[in-house]
């Protein structure tokens, strides 16, 4: 007799161990979001950073960031991770074409670029995305604070972020018009 199996939902998925030996040997795709709010005109208003504990256990500010898994699209990781960081009444306005604002790569220290990740070499396609919702962050998020456009900017709240994602905020803003 033939065993039934519940197909897995997150076939993509890899365990640790695998996870592990793949970021040794191969860069991963990423996507990253910074959420931002936008006045009727389209000018972005407030930029949404999150909380969380970082790697070494210290407290740092991020954005929203995961792995594309395989067979998805960047679209639906976006998404994904739009819901699974904000929660799912964020209501994330997707932009009409997958072209990102930037390709951010992350190297483990000593790093070839401003971007770095302990873990491994990483490539990210990097967004801004409007959310329109109530946004209640989850899994290892604390909180989300939102900021004006120059204090998200600003030098000290980049000296909060990890691996360089000041930086991308910069570029996310200036992409969008608001900085210079």
């Amino acid at each position: 007799m033939a065993t039934v199996r519940t197909p897995d939902p997150h076939p993509g998925w890899l365990g640790d161990d695998e996870l592990a030996a793949i970021r040794r040997r191969l860069p991963l795709l990423y996507v990253e979001a910074v959420p931002v709010r936008t006045d009727g005109m389209g000018r972005v208003t407030e930029v949404g950073l999150l909380l969380r504990v970082g790697q070494s256990g210290t407290i740092t500010r991020t954005i929203v960031s995961g792995r594309v898994l395989y067979g998805e699209t960047l679209r639906d990781a976006l998404f994904r991770h739009l819901e699974k960081d904000l929660g799912p009444m964020a209501f994330p306005q997707l932009p009409a074409s997958p072209v990102p604002f930037q390709v951010a790569e992350y190297f483990p220290p000593p790093t070839l670029t401003q971007y770095t990740d302990e873990r491994q070499h990483a490539v990210a396609l990097a967004y801004v995305v409007p959310v329109t919702g109530t946004c209640d962050p989850r899994q290892d998020a604390l909180e989300l604070t939102w900021m004006s456009p120059e204090e998200a900017a600003s030098a000290s709240v980049a000296a909060e972020m990890e691996g360089g994602r000041g930086s991308l905020v910069r570029a996310a803003l200036a992409s969008v018009g608001v900085l210079g």
